[in-house]
């Protein structure tokens, strides 16, 4: 059975806001609230690939600290954007 857009955009949403890290929540929940709706299928699923990695490294990635990964560099850019906004 699979799960309407709808349920996937809030069950990500959930698993932005609750990382382990207060960091990572705000940042997330952030990002979350100001993009998730408006990406696509594909995107989603970067997106919740991303949220599969650990905090510290998340945070490192974001804050530019360490580089990214290839495959999360393009959605790490997203959300260092929307954190420099926010």
């Amino acid at each position: 059975m699979t799960e309407s857009r709808e349920t996937r955009l809030k069950r990500l949403h959930m698993r932005s806001m609750r990382r382990g890290t207060k960091e990572m929540d705000i940042l997330l929940m952030r990002y979350s609230a100001a993009r998730l709706a408006d990406l696509t299928d594909d995107q989603l699923d970067a997106y919740e690939a991303l949220l599969d990695e650990n905090d510290q490294d998340l945070y490192q990635w974001i804050s530019g600290q360490k580089p990214a990964p290839e495959i999360h560099a393009p959605m790490i850019s997203e959300i260092t954007q929307v954190a420099a906004n926010g």
